[in-house]
């Protein structure tokens, strides 16, 4: 359900990117502004590792340093059927975690000094089973296309903006009223729509990769369970000293910015009640 989700958003996605662009430059001008998108994109693809990485000052251990955590990430991986990614540790209370690489053979988990002392060993075994159940699904990539698109709407809709300004529109002009109200329509509501439509592709892979991960361990009551201590520990530790901001954060299993309300539109995970009780229903429990 959550894959026909993912699909049927980011056709409507692409929707929108064909329609702005042919509002500015007809095929052409959409053709250029998303191969523009697509290579700065694909940029941070390649290097999605160590960008995000390099953000949250996370720093490699090896089994040595960090027996446990090693043996939990080597028992997922092989449940997981994936090769086992390079373990980091980020130094911070905030108890959160996060995997990125952009395919199995390039992967990294890192997890905050902050999780350890909050969650039992079921718990981190749920949560990096969601992570590394990231990785199996293919995530980054999906993510990395997805911004793609919304990259170009976006780029398209401010190239618009300034041809309203020096030249009017490709069609209708400025001595037409209504064209000139749609293409503003345009130059507003698109670059919302396509983050909406982005923001809800990434809470349909969030709830995709919990699946996932429970399947692979066999215990949706921890990961639940997880999610639950990991909600309240980010509201009581923002991750304020990290390198988070809104361009990292939807890799985290725990949004760190907590919006409500209208806010909750534009959050790159969905509620956390709505992933514990979904997670409660695999295990044949009712949430509550």
């Amino acid at each position: 359900m959550n894959n026909l989700k993912t699909f049927f958003l980011f056709a409507l996605l692409t929707s929108i990117l064909v329609a702005v662009g042919w509002a500015i430059g007809g095929y052409s001008g959409m053709v250029v502004f998303l191969v523009l998108a697509a290579v700065l994109n694909f940029s941070s693809y390649w290097f999605s590792d160590k960008l995000a990485l390099k953000a949250s000052g996370a720093k490699e251990v090896t089994a040595e340093q960090e027996p446990r955590l090693h043996a939990i990430v080597d028992e997922v991986a092989h449940l997981a059927m994936i090769p086992k990614p390079r373990v980091y540790i980020i130094n911070t209370d905030t108890p959160n975690a996060f995997a990125t690489g952009r395919n199995a053979d390039h992967a990294a988990v890192a997890v905050t000094t902050g999780i350890a002392g909050l969650l039992d060993e079921r718990e981190l075994r749920g949560v990096l089973g969601h992570e590394l159940g990231h990785i199996r699904n293919h995530d980054i990539l999906i993510s990395t296309v997805v911004a793609t698109v919304a990259g170009a709407i976006t780029m398209i809709a401010w190239m618009l903006q300034w041809s309203l300004i020096f030249g009017g529109g490709r069609r209708g002009g400025r001595d037409n009223p209504l064209g000139i109200i749609g293409l503003l329509a345009t130059v507003i509501l698109a670059p919302i729509a396509a983050t909406v439509i982005r923001m809800a592709i990434s809470r349909s892979r969030e709830f995709q990769a919990d699946a996932t991960g429970a399947r692979m361990v066999h215990d949706p009551e921890a990961l639940a369970s997880a999610l639950l201590k990991l909600q309240q520990g980010v509201q009581m530790r923002p991750m304020r000293e990290t390198g988070v901001t809104q361009a990292t954060a939807h890799l985290y299993i725990v949004n760190p910015f907590r919006g409500r309300g209208m806010t909750a539109l534009f959050s790159t995970h969905p509620p956390t009640e709505e992933r514990v009780r979904r997670l409660y229903a695999m295990a044949g429990l009712a949430y509550r």
